[in-house]
């Protein structure tokens, strides 16, 4: 494929030289430009995929431990706001 790209005078030079200071000409300098590029935009989401998926296996590794069915549940007590917050309050008299 054949792409023509109008650039400033600048953005010219600037190219030119960021391609000499390579040692590669301008044509594989912006190719490698655009190719490093659009694999980093391919290979992103499948690594997000790829986490998320090791996320749930192991959530889903942990919920179905065994060991978890003999923990009794925590009482309205426990998880009542004031029995979280009693001790940060009582410091902050």
């Amino acid at each position: 494929m054949t792409v023509k790209l109008d650039l400033s005078t600048e953005m010219e030079a600037r190219l030119i030289v960021q391609a000499a200071a390579k040692g590669v000409s301008v044509e594989q300098y912006l190719h490698s430009l655009i190719e490093t590029d659009l694999l980093a935009e391919t290979e992103q989401p499948v690594d997000l995929i790829e986490a998320n998926e090791e996320w749930v296996n192991l959530l889903e590794t942990f919920c179905n431990n065994p060991a978890l069915a003999n923990v009794p549940p925590l009482s309205d007590e426990a998880i009542s706001r004031e029995s979280i917050y009693r001790e940060r309050e009582d410091s902050q008299l």
